[in-house]
């Protein structure tokens, strides 16, 4: 069994207009909601094998919010710059590269790739608002099979509204 969690960033500010997109960070309300959603995971007893995230810093500010409410050290998390601008279609192939030593990743990122790629594996899934979870769980024994393999559950925790 493998399990996917994609995650959106939380609530970033748009405040300062100079910044980069890749700069903004995020807002109180984002910290809040990442730290929230840490917790959550912790009842659920969570332990990712990986993290994966966008290096932006929105997204990477979420993931070491998550990270650290599931005693996953900070410096493990794995950036990749391919999920700051991509494609669901990209997204699913970073996610079948995998190593199927993993059982359990999260991968932090934006929309409208997340949306799209959770709609393309679970079609109930029609939209993700910032700090939102998908989990999926996949009977298969490597990544490379996940989108191909069967769908055992795919479960969409979005409290916050964006």
């Amino acid at each position: 069994m493998k399990t996917l969690l994609l995650i959106r960033h939380a609530k970033s500010s748009r405040d300062e207009r100079a910044l980069p997109d890749a700069e903004r960070p995020l807002t109180e309300r984002g910290r809040r909601d990442a730290a929230e959603l840490a917790k959550r995971l912790a009842k659920r007893a969570l332990k990712a094998d990986l993290i994966l995230s966008s290096p932006a810093r929105r997204a990477v500010a979420t993931a070491r919010i998550v990270a650290s409410g599931l005693a996953y050290r900070r410096r493990d998390i794995a950036l990749d710059e391919r999920l700051y601008a991509c494609d669901a279609g990209e997204l699913l192939r970073i996610i079948r590269q995998l190593d199927d030593r993993c059982q359990q990743v999260a991968l932090f990122g934006h929309n409208p790739q997340l949306t799209a790629l959770a709609h393309r594996l679970a079609p109930s899934i029609i939209h993700m608002s910032t700090c939102a979870l998908a989990t999926f769980e996949f009977a298969a024994k490597s990544w490379s099979r996940v989108g191909r393999a069967t769908l055992a559950s795919a479960v969409l925790d979005s409290r916050k509204k964006t």
